[in-house]
């Protein structure tokens, strides 16, 4: 038997793994690296956080990113290289992680890497009659495996797309291990450059668990924030929280295609980008007269009803504990929001259930790829909106 074969059945089958995941948003700001313990798995899995750090991107490497990120044409041999580019920054990353909290190599089971997405074209598409849709991550898994010497699973997004799926979103297979049951429905509720929930039912059966992107979460706002206010983000929403709501852009911008197509759906910067915001605004009565604020008022709106309205399509007035991650958990005016919104739903962080909200991602990842390695598939089984399967594509150092 290969000895590297060998090697990730013991893993399968030991008590606990150590798995360090790793997660790259379309917001770009930087490595998310997770070191988790996971005990077990499918309903049996306990995970412990050890050690968590956010590894900032430079301005050049983000850059280089948005050459390629949701572009209709690109350089092709510049977006070759870059893939391999992308996986060795992430693993110079890792490097950095390991030496930073004295973990060596051989200390690591597996690392389960997300990689960056640069492209998501979930409907139907005028290319290919027999592809209905595809999604790309770059970061090659070979790169990091040989680059660290530990084994590596990545391009988790294939499979779901393989079995019906649109790649997207993921994190209702790690929701679904996280959560605790409790007598009202859980929603997990991530707000990134995309927002999305899951819900889980009181009663924990997989067959009733729902998911969804609801629309754009940061992208826009940080987008905005970026080009003309020269912030990565609008910290707090306070600029936001300075402006008013321009009814008439709003209600422009919810007509977006997206928010017509029927849940589950999936979406990304190809669909809510700065040239959608701009072409909306220029046809709006004075453009001109709109001031930033009232814009990032208008964007953190948009946001806030796209997500109340996705939700509340699924629980109705009924009471739901809802828990917020991502990056948007930090903006203090969508906090407030949607807590105004949604009457029915407790809301709060997810910390409040020992999940810290900004590791979330990158330990469902870790999650993800414990189920590939010692899972049964049987765990997501009997829900015909998400396909029953483990993911990821695994890399040997040699």
């Amino acid at each position: 038997m290969n000895p590297n074969i060998n090697r990730l059945a013991k893993i399968g089958q030991k008590d606990s793994r150590f798995i360090l995941g790793l997660m790259s948003g379309t917001s770009l700001d930087g490595l998310d690296l997770a070191y988790c313990k996971v005990h077990g798995s499918g309903l049996q899995t306990k995970v412990e956080l050890i050690h968590f750090d956010t590894a900032p991107y430079p301005e050049s490497f983000k850059s280089a990113i948005r050459q390629v990120f949701a572009k209709q044409e690109i350089n092709f041999p510049y977006f070759t290289l870059l893939h391999r580019l992308v996986a060795q920054v992430h693993a110079r990353i890792i490097l950095d992680f390991l030496e930073r909290h004295h973990i060596t190599p051989d200390q690591v089971d597996l690392i389960a890497s997300h990689g960056q997405t640069v492209m998501h074209v979930p409907e139907n598409n005028q290319y290919f009659q027999e592809t209905t849709r595809a999604t790309l991550q770059i970061g090659d898994g070979d790169q990091i495996a040989v680059a660290t010497g530990i084994i590596t699973l990545s391009d988790f997004r294939q499979k779901h797309v393989a079995t019906g799926g649109e790649g997207a979103p993921l994190a209702v297979y790690g929701d679904y291990l996280l959560n605790p049951i409790q007598d009202k429905p859980v929603i997990f509720l991530n707000i990134g450059g995309i927002a999305n929930f899951t819900y889980l039912p009181p009663d924990g059966k997989f067959q009733h668990v729902f998911v969804s992107d609801t629309g754009p979460g940061n992208t826009l706002i940080d987008g905005w924030m970026s080009k003309y206010l020269n912030q990565p983000f609008d910290k707090d929403g306070q600029t936001a929280a300075k402006g008013t709501i321009n009814q008439t852009f709003l209600q422009a911008l919810l007509e977006h295609p997206f928010f017509k197509r029927t849940t589950p759906k999936s979406t990304g910067p190809e669909d809510f980008n700065l040239a959608y915001v701009e072409e909306i605004l220029r046809k709006q009565p004075n453009p001109h007269s709109i001031s930033n604020e009232d814009i990032l008022a208008t964007l953190t709106a948009l946001t806030v009803s796209s997500i109340v309205d996705a939700i509340k399509q699924i629980i109705g007035d009924s009471e739901a504990y809802i828990y917020l991650s991502g990056g948007g958990a930090h903006n203090l005016l969508i906090r407030k929001s949607l807590q105004n919104a949604i009457v029915h739903g407790h809301l709060d962080l997810s910390e409040k259930i020992r999940i810290p909200g900004d590791a979330k991602e990158a330990i469902i990842f870790a999650l993800l790829a414990n189920e590939t390695i010692a899972g049964d598939p049987a765990t997501f089984a009997e829900n015909p909106l998400i396909p029953g399967i483990t993911m990821g594509k695994i890399s040997f150092p040699s």
